[in-house]
């Protein structure tokens, strides 16, 4: 895993950056984000690290994906992540993890994330944008997914799609972690 400081750096530099770039101030970041305006600052002078879903809030509001927020080497026109460079955004009470992989724009932000949930562990997403479709394939045990309350298990082989732009979860209720990959397709802005 990459050195948290400069995963801090990194997402400071790109949020301020392409927040600029798309000449949105502070406040307007923040109203379309849903991130209050003081967060937005202690991110783009790094003096704290977010959740992942703040994260998320900010990388939809501004069109981009995880990965290039969090991206810390822009200078290649092939972007290869190592595993020990991949990021770990989530950490679950019992060793869980979510971590994004990669993640391109084309035409919207595309992520490709790995998610390990222990048993009993889960994570519940706010609503991505509307049109944000999502695909988990399981590699191991038995995914429950909640999607508009609802729950659906997803074998071991399975893989499932769906739209992301209302609330969802993501949970391990059997006695076998949960290995799961899921890609991450959101909308370009309006």
């Amino acid at each position: 895993m990459p050195d948290p400081d400069l995963v801090t750096q990194a997402l400071a530099r790109n949020l301020k950056r392409l927040r600029t770039e798309r000449g949105h101030t502070l406040d307007a970041l923040a109203a379309r984000s849903g991130v209050s305006r003081g967060m937005v600052v202690q991110i783009e002078q790094a003096r704290t690290n977010p959740s992942v879903g703040t994260v998320v809030r900010l990388a939809d509001a501004l069109g981009v994906s995880i990965a290039r927020l969090l991206d810390y080497d822009e200078t290649s026109t092939v972007r290869i992540v190592p595993a020990e460079d991949a990021v770990q955004l989530w950490t679950g009470p019992d060793g869980g993890s979510g971590t994004l992989l990669n993640g391109i724009e084309a035409p919207g932000p595309l992520e490709l994330w790995t998610w390990r949930l222990n048993p009993g562990e889960g994570h519940t997403s706010d609503p991505h944008p509307p049109g944000t479709v999502e695909i988990a394939r399981v590699d191991e045990g038995v995914l429950t997914l909640t999607l508009d309350g609802r729950d659906h298990l997803v074998p071991a082989g399975s893989t499932a799609s769906y739209e992301a732009g209302t609330a969802h979860a993501y949970r391990n209720a059997g006695t076998d972690p949960v290995r799961l990959t899921l890609v991450v397709l959101v909308p370009p802005p309006a």
